[in-house]
Protein backbone atom coordinates (compact mmCIF):
# COMPACT_ATOMS: atom_id res chain seq x y z
CA UNK A 1 0.00 0.00 0.00
CA UNK A 2 2.89 2.22 1.15
CA UNK A 3 4.75 1.38 -2.53
CA UNK A 4 1.02 2.46 -4.52
CA UNK A 5 0.70 5.75 -2.06
CA UNK A 6 4.72 6.13 -3.63
CA UNK A 7 3.89 5.46 -7.22
CA UNK A 8 1.01 7.45 -6.93
CA UNK A 9 2.57 10.33 -5.57
CA UNK A 10 5.14 10.41 -8.31
CA UNK A 11 2.58 10.02 -10.67
CA UNK A 12 0.46 13.05 -9.81
CA UNK A 13 3.64 14.93 -9.17
CA UNK A 14 4.62 14.46 -12.98
CA UNK A 15 1.41 15.68 -14.09
CA UNK A 16 1.51 19.01 -11.88
CA UNK A 17 4.41 19.65 -12.94
CA UNK A 18 3.37 19.46 -17.15
CA UNK A 19 -0.16 21.12 -16.25
CA UNK A 20 1.79 24.18 -13.97
CA UNK A 21 4.10 24.55 -16.56
CA UNK A 22 1.07 24.88 -19.22
CA UNK A 23 -0.73 27.51 -16.80
CA UNK A 24 2.00 29.72 -16.61
CA UNK A 25 3.03 29.68 -20.06
CA UNK A 26 2.12 33.34 -22.07
CA UNK A 27 -0.39 33.89 -23.75
CA UNK A 28 -2.56 30.92 -23.38
CA UNK A 29 -1.67 27.18 -21.69
CA UNK A 30 -1.94 25.57 -25.61
CA UNK A 31 1.48 27.30 -26.46
CA UNK A 32 3.06 24.54 -24.29
CA UNK A 33 1.85 22.15 -26.48
CA UNK A 34 2.38 23.19 -30.01
CA UNK A 35 6.32 24.16 -28.43
CA UNK A 36 6.29 20.78 -27.69
CA UNK A 37 4.97 19.28 -30.79
CA UNK A 38 7.17 21.49 -33.19
CA UNK A 39 9.80 20.77 -31.37
CA UNK A 40 10.20 17.09 -31.44
CA UNK A 41 9.15 17.24 -35.75
CA UNK A 42 11.94 19.54 -36.32
CA UNK A 43 14.41 17.42 -34.09
CA UNK A 44 12.92 14.10 -35.95
CA UNK A 45 13.65 15.43 -39.13
CA UNK A 46 16.82 17.45 -37.93
CA UNK A 47 18.59 13.49 -37.07
CA UNK A 48 16.35 12.21 -40.59
CA UNK A 49 18.14 14.53 -42.65
CA UNK A 50 21.58 14.63 -40.62
CA UNK A 51 21.82 11.27 -39.52
CA UNK A 52 22.03 9.78 -43.56
CA UNK A 53 24.91 12.25 -44.48
CA UNK A 54 26.78 11.59 -41.60
CA UNK A 55 26.57 7.87 -42.42
CA UNK A 56 27.68 8.30 -46.05
CA UNK A 57 30.22 10.51 -44.81
CA UNK A 58 31.73 8.29 -42.69
CA UNK A 59 31.01 5.37 -45.90
CA UNK A 60 33.09 7.72 -47.83
CA UNK A 61 36.16 7.98 -45.54
CA UNK A 62 36.29 4.50 -46.17
CA UNK A 63 37.08 3.47 -42.36
CA UNK A 64 34.51 0.78 -41.99
CA UNK A 65 34.86 -1.28 -45.30
CA UNK A 66 30.96 -2.79 -44.11
CA UNK A 67 29.97 0.61 -44.73
CA UNK A 68 30.56 0.98 -48.29
CA UNK A 69 26.82 0.63 -49.55
CA UNK A 70 26.10 4.23 -48.23
CA UNK A 71 28.46 5.97 -49.98
CA UNK A 72 27.80 8.54 -52.45
CA UNK A 73 29.04 10.82 -55.07
CA UNK A 74 29.95 14.59 -54.21
CA UNK A 75 26.83 16.22 -54.83
CA UNK A 76 24.10 13.45 -54.52
CA UNK A 77 21.61 12.70 -52.12
CA UNK A 78 22.10 9.45 -49.35
CA UNK A 79 19.18 7.32 -50.70
CA UNK A 80 20.31 4.24 -49.40
CA UNK A 81 21.34 5.76 -46.10
CA UNK A 82 18.05 7.74 -46.09
CA UNK A 83 16.13 4.69 -46.18
CA UNK A 84 18.40 2.37 -43.20
CA UNK A 85 18.21 5.84 -41.07
CA UNK A 86 14.37 5.45 -41.38
CA UNK A 87 14.26 2.00 -40.92
CA UNK A 88 16.10 2.43 -37.70
CA UNK A 89 13.76 5.04 -36.40
CA UNK A 90 10.76 3.04 -36.87
CA UNK A 91 12.40 -0.22 -35.19
CA UNK A 92 13.07 1.85 -32.47
CA UNK A 93 9.43 3.60 -32.72
CA UNK A 94 7.31 0.35 -32.99
CA UNK A 95 9.03 -0.88 -29.14
CA UNK A 96 7.08 1.19 -27.94
CA UNK A 97 9.54 1.71 -25.24
CA UNK A 98 12.01 4.74 -25.27
CA UNK A 99 13.45 4.22 -21.80
CA UNK A 100 15.33 1.01 -23.26
CA UNK A 101 17.18 3.32 -26.46
CA UNK A 102 17.44 6.77 -24.64
CA UNK A 103 20.12 4.56 -22.24
CA UNK A 104 22.11 3.30 -25.06
CA UNK A 105 21.89 6.72 -27.44
CA UNK A 106 23.26 8.57 -24.46
CA UNK A 107 25.98 6.44 -23.73
CA UNK A 108 27.58 7.01 -27.07
CA UNK A 109 27.02 10.76 -26.68
CA UNK A 110 29.07 10.45 -23.35
CA UNK A 111 31.70 7.81 -24.70
CA UNK A 112 32.07 10.47 -28.06
CA UNK A 113 32.99 13.20 -25.35
CA UNK A 114 34.97 10.89 -23.67
CA UNK A 115 36.77 10.01 -26.65
CA UNK A 116 37.30 14.03 -27.41
CA UNK A 117 38.50 14.89 -23.70
CA UNK A 118 40.98 12.53 -23.72
CA UNK A 119 42.41 13.44 -26.92
CA UNK A 120 42.84 16.93 -25.49
CA UNK A 121 44.47 15.25 -22.29
CA UNK A 122 47.00 13.91 -23.91
CA UNK A 123 47.74 16.19 -26.76
CA UNK A 124 48.12 18.87 -23.88
CA UNK A 125 50.07 16.84 -21.75
CA UNK A 126 52.60 15.87 -24.40
CA UNK A 127 52.81 19.06 -25.32
CA UNK A 128 52.32 18.30 -28.88
CA UNK A 129 53.62 21.34 -31.51
CA UNK A 130 50.45 21.38 -33.09
CA UNK A 131 48.22 21.91 -30.19
CA UNK A 132 47.33 24.97 -30.37
CA UNK A 133 43.10 25.95 -28.48
CA UNK A 134 41.88 28.89 -28.81
CA UNK A 135 40.81 28.89 -25.43
CA UNK A 136 43.94 30.16 -23.27
CA UNK A 137 42.98 29.30 -19.83
CA UNK A 138 42.91 25.78 -21.03
CA UNK A 139 44.73 23.02 -19.02
CA UNK A 140 45.17 19.68 -19.85
CA UNK A 141 43.51 18.46 -15.78
CA UNK A 142 40.45 19.96 -17.15
CA UNK A 143 40.26 17.09 -20.21
CA UNK A 144 41.18 14.62 -17.79
CA UNK A 145 38.28 16.01 -15.33
CA UNK A 146 36.09 15.88 -18.24
CA UNK A 147 36.36 12.31 -19.90
CA UNK A 148 36.35 10.92 -15.75
CA UNK A 149 33.06 13.21 -15.81
CA UNK A 150 32.14 11.39 -18.16
CA UNK A 151 32.93 7.62 -17.54
CA UNK A 152 31.36 8.04 -13.82
CA UNK A 153 28.44 9.29 -15.19
CA UNK A 154 28.06 6.17 -17.31
CA UNK A 155 28.80 4.07 -14.72
CA UNK A 156 26.01 5.75 -12.42
CA UNK A 157 23.72 2.74 -11.58
CA UNK A 158 20.07 3.86 -12.35
CA UNK A 159 18.00 5.17 -9.76
CA UNK A 160 14.55 6.61 -10.05
CA UNK A 161 14.54 8.06 -6.38
CA UNK A 162 17.50 10.26 -7.48
CA UNK A 163 16.40 12.18 -10.18
CA UNK A 164 17.59 15.63 -8.99
CA UNK A 165 20.47 16.84 -10.78
CA UNK A 166 21.17 18.91 -14.03
CA UNK A 167 24.25 17.45 -15.50
CA UNK A 168 24.23 14.06 -13.97
CA UNK A 169 23.48 11.29 -16.59
CA UNK A 170 21.85 8.53 -14.73
CA UNK A 171 22.01 5.42 -16.76
CA UNK A 172 22.16 1.32 -16.04
CA UNK A 173 25.72 -0.23 -15.80
CA UNK A 174 24.31 -3.18 -18.30
CA UNK A 175 24.01 -0.36 -20.69
CA UNK A 176 27.55 1.16 -20.34
CA UNK A 177 28.56 -2.62 -20.77
CA UNK A 178 27.09 -3.11 -23.73
CA UNK A 179 27.77 0.22 -25.15
CA UNK A 180 31.45 -0.40 -24.32
CA UNK A 181 31.63 -3.66 -25.69
CA UNK A 182 30.15 -2.39 -28.77
CA UNK A 183 32.32 0.54 -29.07
CA UNK A 184 35.37 -1.42 -28.51
CA UNK A 185 34.61 -4.71 -31.49
CA UNK A 186 34.14 -1.16 -33.59
CA UNK A 187 37.56 0.03 -32.73
CA UNK A 188 39.14 -3.60 -33.38
CA UNK A 189 37.38 -3.91 -36.75
CA UNK A 190 38.33 -0.64 -37.72
CA UNK A 191 42.07 -1.46 -37.14
CA UNK A 192 41.70 -4.69 -38.93
CA UNK A 193 39.66 -3.76 -41.80
CA UNK A 194 39.59 -0.12 -42.17
CA UNK A 195 41.92 2.12 -43.75
CA UNK A 196 43.56 4.59 -41.43
CA UNK A 197 42.45 8.66 -41.95
CA UNK A 198 44.39 11.41 -41.88
CA UNK A 199 43.19 13.44 -39.27
CA UNK A 200 45.47 12.18 -36.44
CA UNK A 201 45.77 10.40 -33.57
CA UNK A 202 46.37 11.45 -29.52
CA UNK A 203 47.94 7.98 -29.04
CA UNK A 204 50.13 8.55 -31.28
CA UNK A 205 51.51 11.09 -29.81
CA UNK A 206 52.00 9.29 -26.37
CA UNK A 207 53.34 6.40 -28.70
CA UNK A 208 55.93 9.03 -29.69
CA UNK A 209 57.06 9.99 -26.66
CA UNK A 210 57.34 7.01 -24.98
CA UNK A 211 59.35 5.51 -27.84
CA UNK A 212 61.41 8.78 -27.33
CA UNK A 213 61.69 8.45 -23.33
CA UNK A 214 62.79 4.47 -24.27
CA UNK A 215 65.57 5.64 -26.77
CA UNK A 216 67.28 7.86 -23.57
CA UNK A 217 66.88 5.36 -21.41
CA UNK A 218 68.72 3.15 -23.74
CA UNK A 219 71.11 5.32 -24.24
CA UNK A 220 74.55 4.05 -26.59
CA UNK A 221 76.23 2.36 -24.30
CA UNK A 222 77.02 -1.22 -25.33
CA UNK A 223 74.01 -3.75 -24.57
CA UNK A 224 75.11 -6.42 -21.89
CA UNK A 225 74.59 -9.52 -23.81
CA UNK A 226 71.63 -10.46 -21.33
CA UNK A 227 69.83 -7.45 -23.60
CA UNK A 228 70.94 -8.11 -26.34
CA UNK A 229 68.17 -8.48 -29.69
CA UNK A 230 69.43 -8.95 -33.22
CA UNK A 231 68.44 -6.35 -35.27
CA UNK A 232 68.90 -7.44 -39.20
CA UNK A 233 69.60 -5.12 -41.57
CA UNK A 234 68.81 -6.94 -44.76
CA UNK A 235 69.23 -6.44 -48.01
CA UNK A 236 67.12 -6.77 -50.67
CA UNK A 237 68.98 -5.74 -53.86
CA UNK A 238 69.44 -8.91 -55.15
CA UNK A 239 72.70 -10.28 -57.74
CA UNK A 240 70.76 -10.46 -60.27
CA UNK A 241 66.83 -9.87 -60.95
CA UNK A 242 63.31 -10.48 -59.54
CA UNK A 243 60.27 -11.38 -61.22
CA UNK A 244 58.52 -8.04 -61.60
CA UNK A 245 56.60 -6.43 -58.84
CA UNK A 246 58.76 -8.39 -56.05
CA UNK A 247 60.95 -5.90 -54.36
CA UNK A 248 62.69 -8.93 -52.18
CA UNK A 249 63.42 -12.23 -52.56
CA UNK A 250 60.46 -13.99 -50.58
CA UNK A 251 62.64 -16.07 -48.84
CA UNK A 252 64.81 -13.17 -46.86
CA UNK A 253 61.42 -12.23 -45.10
CA UNK A 254 61.03 -16.00 -43.99
CA UNK A 255 64.73 -15.83 -43.01
CA UNK A 256 64.35 -12.54 -41.22
CA UNK A 257 61.65 -14.18 -39.00
CA UNK A 258 63.72 -17.09 -38.29
CA UNK A 259 66.18 -14.72 -36.63
CA UNK A 260 63.41 -13.54 -34.34
CA UNK A 261 62.20 -15.40 -30.86
CA UNK A 262 57.97 -15.69 -31.32
CA UNK A 263 58.27 -12.77 -33.73
CA UNK A 264 59.36 -10.10 -31.64
CA UNK A 265 62.12 -7.99 -32.85
CA UNK A 266 62.39 -5.25 -35.45
CA UNK A 267 64.21 -6.11 -39.18
CA UNK A 268 64.99 -3.22 -41.54
CA UNK A 269 64.42 -4.16 -44.81
CA UNK A 270 66.48 -1.52 -47.59
CA UNK A 271 67.52 -1.46 -50.90
CA UNK A 272 69.69 0.56 -53.28
CA UNK A 273 68.19 2.40 -56.64
CA UNK A 274 71.53 3.18 -58.51
CA UNK A 275 71.36 6.84 -60.12
CA UNK A 276 71.19 10.67 -59.33
CA UNK A 277 68.89 11.33 -56.03
CA UNK A 278 67.31 14.48 -57.81
CA UNK A 279 66.21 12.52 -60.60
CA UNK A 280 65.18 9.34 -58.99
CA UNK A 281 63.73 10.74 -55.52
CA UNK A 282 60.44 9.66 -56.39
CA UNK A 283 61.23 6.09 -57.62
CA UNK A 284 62.51 5.82 -54.44
CA UNK A 285 59.33 7.10 -52.85
CA UNK A 286 57.32 4.41 -54.78
CA UNK A 287 59.89 1.70 -54.34
CA UNK A 288 59.72 1.96 -50.62
CA UNK A 289 55.99 1.61 -50.45
CA UNK A 290 55.94 -1.38 -52.65
CA UNK A 291 58.67 -2.98 -50.52
CA UNK A 292 56.58 -1.79 -47.09
CA UNK A 293 53.48 -3.63 -48.84
CA UNK A 294 55.24 -6.77 -49.81
CA UNK A 295 56.76 -6.80 -46.00
CA UNK A 296 53.29 -7.00 -44.21
CA UNK A 297 52.06 -9.50 -47.01
CA UNK A 298 55.18 -11.54 -45.36
CA UNK A 299 54.18 -10.77 -42.23
CA UNK A 300 57.23 -9.63 -40.97
CA UNK A 301 57.32 -7.18 -38.36
CA UNK A 302 59.98 -4.58 -40.27
CA UNK A 303 60.66 -1.13 -41.99
CA UNK A 304 61.38 -0.58 -45.38
CA UNK A 305 64.46 1.91 -47.01
CA UNK A 306 65.09 2.87 -50.39
CA UNK A 307 68.75 4.56 -50.72
CA UNK A 308 69.72 5.91 -53.70
CA UNK A 309 73.44 6.00 -54.58
CA UNK A 310 75.88 6.59 -57.45
CA UNK A 311 76.62 2.96 -57.24
CA UNK A 312 75.59 -0.26 -54.88
CA UNK A 313 78.29 -0.12 -52.88
CA UNK A 314 78.45 3.72 -51.89
CA UNK A 315 74.81 2.92 -51.49
CA UNK A 316 75.65 0.70 -48.80
CA UNK A 317 78.36 2.49 -47.42
CA UNK A 318 76.39 5.38 -46.28
CA UNK A 319 72.89 2.98 -45.19
CA UNK A 320 75.80 1.07 -42.75
CA UNK A 321 77.07 4.12 -40.94
CA UNK A 322 73.72 6.19 -40.88
CA UNK A 323 71.11 3.67 -40.06
CA UNK A 324 69.48 3.64 -37.04
CA UNK A 325 69.50 5.89 -33.63
CA UNK A 326 71.28 4.80 -30.41
CA UNK A 327 71.52 1.43 -29.54
CA UNK A 328 68.53 0.87 -31.71
CA UNK A 329 70.86 0.45 -34.40
CA UNK A 330 70.77 -2.31 -36.78
CA UNK A 331 73.93 -5.27 -36.09
CA UNK A 332 73.65 -7.86 -38.49
CA UNK A 333 74.24 -7.45 -42.01
CA UNK A 334 72.08 -10.61 -43.84
CA UNK A 335 72.26 -10.53 -47.63
CA UNK A 336 71.83 -13.62 -50.09
CA UNK A 337 75.39 -15.19 -51.24
CA UNK A 338 75.85 -14.43 -54.91
CA UNK A 339 75.61 -17.67 -56.90
CA UNK A 340 75.14 -17.01 -60.22
CA UNK A 341 77.79 -14.24 -60.48
CA UNK A 342 80.40 -16.59 -62.46
CA UNK A 343 77.68 -19.01 -64.25
CA UNK A 344 75.97 -15.17 -65.80
CA UNK A 345 79.65 -13.61 -65.82
CA UNK A 346 79.10 -10.83 -63.37
CA UNK A 347 82.43 -9.33 -62.80
CA UNK A 348 81.27 -6.63 -60.81
CA UNK A 349 80.17 -8.50 -58.29
CA UNK A 350 83.55 -10.10 -56.20
CA UNK A 351 84.69 -6.36 -55.81
CA UNK A 352 81.05 -5.20 -54.30
CA UNK A 353 80.41 -8.01 -52.78
CA UNK A 354 84.44 -7.93 -50.76
CA UNK A 355 83.26 -4.26 -50.28
CA UNK A 356 80.49 -4.64 -48.78
CA UNK A 357 81.92 -7.46 -45.97
CA UNK A 358 85.04 -4.93 -45.50
CA UNK A 359 82.12 -2.07 -44.75
CA UNK A 360 80.89 -4.26 -41.94
CA UNK A 361 84.08 -5.26 -40.46
CA UNK A 362 84.89 -1.33 -39.94
CA UNK A 363 81.17 -0.60 -39.06
CA UNK A 364 81.67 -3.47 -36.42
CA UNK A 365 78.69 -5.28 -38.00
CA UNK A 366 77.72 -9.17 -37.74
CA UNK A 367 77.06 -10.67 -40.94
CA UNK A 368 75.00 -13.39 -41.93
CA UNK A 369 75.40 -14.55 -45.21
CA UNK A 370 72.71 -16.95 -46.83
CA UNK A 371 73.61 -19.19 -49.46
CA UNK A 372 70.78 -21.24 -50.81
CA UNK A 373 67.55 -19.02 -50.13
CA UNK A 374 65.62 -20.84 -52.78
CA UNK A 375 65.74 -23.80 -50.95
CA UNK A 376 64.91 -22.02 -47.53
CA UNK A 377 61.43 -23.50 -45.68
CA UNK A 378 58.91 -21.65 -45.01
CA UNK A 379 56.64 -21.91 -41.66
CA UNK A 380 54.67 -24.80 -42.91
CA UNK A 381 57.71 -27.04 -44.13
CA UNK A 382 59.02 -28.87 -41.30
CA UNK A 383 62.69 -29.82 -41.29
CA UNK A 384 64.59 -32.77 -39.77
CA UNK A 385 67.84 -33.77 -39.41
CA UNK A 386 70.67 -31.48 -37.34
CA UNK A 387 71.75 -28.05 -37.45
CA UNK A 388 75.67 -28.21 -37.88
CA UNK A 389 77.97 -25.37 -36.38
CA UNK A 390 81.21 -25.33 -37.12
CA UNK A 391 82.68 -23.58 -34.47
CA UNK A 392 86.10 -21.71 -36.30
CA UNK A 393 86.91 -18.52 -34.62
CA UNK A 394 85.20 -16.44 -31.85
CA UNK A 395 82.19 -14.69 -32.75
CA UNK A 396 81.03 -13.55 -29.49
CA UNK A 397 78.21 -16.89 -29.71
CA UNK A 398 76.05 -15.42 -32.50
CA UNK A 399 75.99 -18.49 -34.47
CA UNK A 400 75.06 -20.39 -31.11
CA UNK A 401 72.64 -17.86 -30.33
CA UNK A 402 71.22 -18.02 -34.15
CA UNK A 403 71.29 -21.88 -34.07
CA UNK A 404 68.88 -21.48 -30.90
CA UNK A 405 66.87 -19.07 -32.67
CA UNK A 406 66.41 -21.26 -35.50
CA UNK A 407 65.14 -24.40 -32.82
CA UNK A 408 61.99 -21.49 -31.35
CA UNK A 409 60.34 -21.63 -35.29
CA UNK A 410 58.12 -24.76 -35.79
CA UNK A 411 60.02 -25.54 -39.15
CA UNK A 412 63.41 -26.41 -37.25
CA UNK A 413 61.87 -27.44 -33.82
CA UNK A 414 62.32 -31.21 -34.61
CA UNK A 415 66.30 -30.85 -35.51
CA UNK A 416 68.98 -31.14 -33.27
CA UNK A 417 72.00 -28.66 -33.05
CA UNK A 418 76.07 -30.33 -33.39
CA UNK A 419 78.89 -28.32 -32.60
CA UNK A 420 82.23 -29.48 -34.65
CA UNK A 421 85.31 -27.45 -33.10
CA UNK A 422 88.46 -28.18 -35.02
CA UNK A 423 91.21 -28.76 -33.34
CA UNK A 424 95.18 -28.91 -34.31
CA UNK A 425 96.20 -32.29 -34.32
CA UNK A 426 97.86 -32.82 -31.08
CA UNK A 427 95.13 -31.11 -29.08
CA UNK A 428 93.86 -32.89 -26.24
CA UNK A 429 90.68 -33.56 -28.06
CA UNK A 430 88.64 -35.02 -24.94
CA UNK A 431 89.65 -32.02 -22.98
CA UNK A 432 88.16 -29.74 -25.18
CA UNK A 433 85.20 -31.77 -25.99
CA UNK A 434 84.73 -31.52 -22.22
CA UNK A 435 85.40 -28.18 -22.16
CA UNK A 436 82.89 -27.31 -24.97
CA UNK A 437 80.61 -29.53 -23.30
CA UNK A 438 80.50 -27.47 -20.16
CA UNK A 439 80.41 -23.88 -21.62
CA UNK A 440 77.57 -24.73 -23.19
CA UNK A 441 75.68 -26.43 -20.35
CA UNK A 442 76.18 -23.01 -18.56
CA UNK A 443 74.99 -21.22 -21.43
CA UNK A 444 71.96 -23.83 -21.04
CA UNK A 445 71.83 -24.58 -24.64
CA UNK A 446 71.80 -28.43 -25.41
CA UNK A 447 73.61 -29.68 -28.73
CA UNK A 448 76.00 -32.70 -29.27
CA UNK A 449 79.52 -31.95 -29.41
CA UNK A 450 82.03 -33.36 -32.06
CA UNK A 451 85.96 -32.74 -32.22
CA UNK A 452 87.59 -33.15 -35.53
CA UNK A 453 91.69 -32.99 -35.38
CA UNK A 454 93.62 -31.86 -38.47
CA UNK A 455 94.30 -35.75 -38.66
CA UNK A 456 90.54 -36.04 -39.55
CA UNK A 457 90.75 -33.82 -42.34
CA UNK A 458 93.17 -36.02 -44.15
CA UNK A 459 90.95 -36.87 -47.06
CA UNK A 460 93.39 -39.88 -47.78
CA UNK A 461 92.14 -41.75 -44.95
CA UNK A 462 88.40 -41.74 -45.94
CA UNK A 463 85.73 -40.24 -47.02
CA UNK A 464 87.34 -40.53 -50.57
CA UNK A 465 83.55 -39.34 -52.35
CA UNK A 466 83.72 -36.29 -50.68
CA UNK A 467 87.37 -35.31 -51.72
CA UNK A 468 86.40 -35.93 -55.11
CA UNK A 469 83.84 -33.75 -54.91
CA UNK A 470 85.78 -31.01 -53.58
CA UNK A 471 89.25 -31.64 -55.43
CA UNK A 472 87.16 -31.23 -58.70
CA UNK A 473 86.03 -27.75 -57.59
CA UNK A 474 89.93 -26.75 -56.13
CA UNK A 475 91.47 -27.46 -59.39
CA UNK A 476 88.78 -25.79 -61.19
CA UNK A 477 89.80 -22.89 -58.50
CA UNK A 478 93.26 -23.35 -58.79
CA UNK A 479 92.93 -22.61 -62.75
CA UNK A 480 91.07 -19.82 -63.00
CA UNK A 481 93.28 -18.15 -60.87
CA UNK A 482 96.45 -18.84 -62.26
CA UNK A 483 94.77 -17.45 -65.31
CA UNK A 484 93.63 -14.27 -63.73
CA UNK A 485 96.69 -13.99 -62.31
CA UNK A 486 98.31 -14.40 -65.44
CA UNK A 487 96.51 -11.85 -67.06
CA UNK A 488 97.01 -9.14 -64.39
CA UNK A 489 100.77 -10.03 -64.70
CA UNK A 490 100.34 -9.04 -68.76
CA UNK A 491 98.52 -6.12 -68.23
CA UNK A 492 101.38 -4.84 -65.39
CA UNK A 493 104.13 -5.30 -68.00
CA UNK A 494 102.66 -4.22 -70.33
CA UNK A 495 101.64 -1.02 -68.53
CA UNK A 496 104.92 -0.98 -66.55
CA UNK A 497 103.05 -0.90 -62.91
CA UNK A 498 102.54 -3.08 -60.31
CA UNK A 499 100.03 -5.51 -60.18
CA UNK A 500 96.43 -3.98 -59.94
CA UNK A 501 93.19 -5.50 -59.22
CA UNK A 502 89.45 -3.31 -58.63
CA UNK A 503 90.75 -0.46 -59.92
CA UNK A 504 93.99 -0.39 -56.58
CA UNK A 505 97.65 -2.60 -56.16
CA UNK A 506 97.82 -5.84 -55.01
CA UNK A 507 99.98 -7.90 -53.46
CA UNK A 508 99.96 -11.37 -55.10
CA UNK A 509 101.72 -14.58 -52.43
CA UNK A 510 101.54 -17.40 -54.63
CA UNK A 511 101.72 -19.81 -51.51
CA UNK A 512 99.93 -17.71 -49.39
CA UNK A 513 96.84 -18.29 -51.91
CA UNK A 514 97.35 -22.09 -52.10
CA UNK A 515 97.45 -22.23 -48.58
CA UNK A 516 93.56 -20.59 -48.75
CA UNK A 517 92.57 -22.44 -51.28
CA UNK A 518 93.73 -25.76 -49.24
CA UNK A 519 92.42 -24.62 -46.15
CA UNK A 520 88.93 -24.22 -47.82
CA UNK A 521 88.97 -27.58 -49.73
CA UNK A 522 89.57 -29.15 -46.13
CA UNK A 523 86.67 -27.52 -44.64
CA UNK A 524 84.22 -28.08 -47.43
CA UNK A 525 85.49 -31.97 -47.83
CA UNK A 526 84.97 -31.86 -44.09
CA UNK A 527 81.45 -30.24 -44.08
CA UNK A 528 80.19 -32.55 -47.03
CA UNK A 529 81.72 -35.34 -44.76
CA UNK A 530 79.87 -34.98 -41.75
CA UNK A 531 76.91 -32.53 -42.76
CA UNK A 532 75.84 -33.43 -46.39
CA UNK A 533 72.11 -34.55 -44.42
CA UNK A 534 72.04 -31.45 -41.90
CA UNK A 535 69.05 -29.55 -42.29
CA UNK A 536 70.92 -26.19 -41.98
CA UNK A 537 75.19 -25.70 -41.98
CA UNK A 538 76.29 -22.85 -39.93
CA UNK A 539 80.18 -21.94 -40.67
CA UNK A 540 82.82 -18.79 -39.95
CA UNK A 541 82.92 -16.55 -42.84
CA UNK A 542 86.91 -15.66 -43.33
CA UNK A 543 87.69 -12.22 -43.23
CA UNK A 544 88.88 -11.27 -46.98
CA UNK A 545 92.85 -11.14 -46.89
CA UNK A 546 94.60 -7.88 -46.91
CA UNK A 547 95.83 -6.72 -50.50
CA UNK A 548 94.18 -9.95 -52.56
CA UNK A 549 91.74 -9.45 -55.42
CA UNK A 550 88.53 -9.79 -54.88
CA UNK A 551 88.27 -12.45 -57.26
CA UNK A 552 90.95 -14.53 -55.29
CA UNK A 553 87.98 -14.36 -52.48
CA UNK A 554 85.21 -15.36 -54.89
CA UNK A 555 86.79 -18.07 -55.48
CA UNK A 556 87.76 -19.07 -51.76
CA UNK A 557 84.33 -18.74 -51.04
CA UNK A 558 82.68 -20.65 -54.20
CA UNK A 559 85.20 -23.81 -53.09
CA UNK A 560 83.98 -23.35 -49.18
CA UNK A 561 79.83 -23.31 -50.63
CA UNK A 562 80.24 -26.21 -53.09
CA UNK A 563 77.65 -28.68 -53.15
CA UNK A 564 76.48 -27.80 -49.99
CA UNK A 565 72.97 -27.09 -50.07
CA UNK A 566 72.63 -25.00 -47.18
CA UNK A 567 74.46 -22.82 -45.84
CA UNK A 568 75.09 -20.19 -42.98
CA UNK A 569 77.87 -17.85 -43.09
CA UNK A 570 78.09 -16.35 -40.24
CA UNK A 571 81.29 -13.36 -38.53
CA UNK A 572 80.09 -11.97 -35.38
CA UNK A 573 81.54 -8.90 -33.60
CA UNK A 574 83.51 -7.45 -30.55
CA UNK A 575 81.02 -7.95 -28.63
CA UNK A 576 79.50 -10.73 -27.03
CA UNK A 577 76.00 -11.96 -27.82
CA UNK A 578 75.59 -14.70 -24.96
CA UNK A 579 76.28 -14.32 -21.32
CA UNK A 580 75.88 -17.02 -18.61
CA UNK A 581 74.38 -15.31 -16.49
CA UNK A 582 70.18 -15.22 -16.62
Amino acid sequence: MVRGLVENRKTSYGICLVLLTATIAWPFPAIVYVGIILSTLGAALQSLTGAPRLLAAIANDDILPILNYFKVADGNEPYIATLFTAFVCIGCVVIGNLDLITPTVTMFFLLCYTGVNLSCFLLDLLDAPSWRPRWKFHHWSLSLLGASLCIVQALEKEDLGSSYGVIMFLISWAFTIVSLALASLIYYYVSLKGKAGDWGDGFKSAYFQLALRSLRSLGANQVHPKNWYPIPLIFCRPWGKLPENVPCHPKLADFANCMKKKGRGMSIFFSILDGDYHECAEDAKTACKQLATYIDYKRCEGVAEIVVAPSMSEGFRGIVQTMGLGNLKPNIVVMRYPEIWRRENLTEIPATFVGIINDCIVANKAVVIVKGLDEWPNEYQRQYGSIDLYWIVRDGGLMLLLSQLLLTKESFESCKIQVFCIAEEDTDAEGLKADVKKFLYDLRMQAEVIVITMKSWDAQVEGGSQQDESMEAFTGAQQRIATYLAEMKAVAEKEGTPLRADGKPVVVNEQQVEKFLYTTLKLNSTILRYSRMAAVVLVSLPPPPVNHPAYFYMEYMDLLVENVQRLLIVRGYRKDVVTLFT
